[in-house]
């Protein structure tokens, strides 16, 4: 099984945080979102991956070096591919076209899901689905009563299903995908100006392939500063204890609320933090209160209180009498 990972946007909703970070290589619960994506995948697929292909911005080589060591750290054998124009969907899929051959799953870096479910590869394939409320800004797909999809649609202002495409698909047949997709290209056939998959997918359904509905659980969004802090909240309640807080760490006179992340070499001083806050490595802390937050590396945090927050890395943020905040790298707010 060959992964295809999309991971060329900007994450301008990110932002200040994706000024040096692209989106998926932020970390929430201690571990970057795309490392967390390959470790659930590999669960669900038994650990059966042989390669996972990476389409990039030009994000530089250390970023590049990073994704190679987190899919070799894992065992799996990498790739990096580039897309230096944002086409749509069908066209980021499209830059891994050489790893597009068997059985492979296509899962976009900008959220992560839990579930216990466990593919077949025998079909054809798999749209991966959530049930939700308001699905009328998501795609969405109808299935029949043995679970395979009739119909993809777009957006709809209308109800026509409530279970929206979240982003991870699997295909038997790599092949059949990059030739619908290569048929889009080749015509020019655009939605909104893009190149897209569901346009792909409906002209493999149309000639008989059998993609099958599959759920999650869970589905927790990484799209901005919100959805990052609930994501981290949700990723830290599914962890064990021993993967929360390092031992290499100084904590005095405060409390730990669990669950909470906390990094090696972090110092914690007179302070309550948590529940749902992640800590990383080298930051100290004191004198305040923190909460459901994300603070990065190295930052420093005296006599404040947070909740809902985003802290960067080498961050310093003292005597703030503001509760909910997202600061980007290398700031001063003293």
């Amino acid at each position: 099984m060959k992964i295809i990972i999309p991971m060329a946007g900007m994450g301008k909703r990110m932002r200040p945080h994706t000024l040096n970070t692209p989106k998926p290589l932020l970390k929430v619960a201690g571990k970057p979102i795309v490392e967390i994506l390959i470790e659930d995948i590999a669960k669900m697929l038994g650990g059966n991956i042989e390669e996972v292909a990476f389409v990039i911005g030009n994000f530089g080589k250390e970023v590049e070096e990073r994704l190679t060591k987190i899919a070799t750290d894992l065992g799996y054998k990498s790739k990096i591919y580039y897309q230096l124009e944002a086409l749509g969907t069908a066209h980021a899929i499209y830059c891994a076209k050489e790893s597009m051959d068997g059985n492979i799953l296509v899962a976009y870096a900008d959220t992560l899901f839990h579930t216990d479910f466990v593919i077949d590869q025998k079909e054809d394939g798999y749209i991966w689905t959530k049930k939700i409320d308001d699905p009328s800004q998501f795609g969405v797909v109808v299935p029949d009563k043995k679970g395979h999809v009739t119909q993809f649609v777009e957006k709809s202002k209308t109800f026509v299903s409530d279970l929206a495409i979240i982003g991870i698909y699997y295909f038997k047949n790599g092949e059949k995908l990059l030739e619908e997709i290569q048929y889009l290209i080749d015509n020019n056939i655009t939605g909104n100006g893009e190149f897209q998959l569901t346009d792909a997918l409906e002209n493999m359904k149309a000639k008989d392939t059998k993609f099958k509905v599959a759920t999650v659980d869970g589905w927790f969004d990484c799209g901005n500063k919100n959805a990052t802090v609930s994501t981290n909240k949700e990723i830290l309640k599914l962890k064990k204890d021993s993967e929360l807080t390092n031992k290499n760490t100084e904590i005095q006179n405060s409390k730990i609320i669990e669950p909470c992340f906390i990094d090696k070499n972090v110092k914690i001083h007179n302070s309550t933090i948590g529940p749902y806050v992640s800590v990383g490595n080298g930051t100290v802390i004191e004198d305040s209160e923190i909460a459901n937050s994300i603070i990065y590396e190295n930052a420093q945090i005296k006599n404040s209180e947070l909740n809902n927050s985003m802290i960067g890395n080498f961050v310093k943020y003292f005597n703030n009498s503001k509760k909910e905040v997202s600061v980007g790298d290398f700031s001063e707010i003293l």
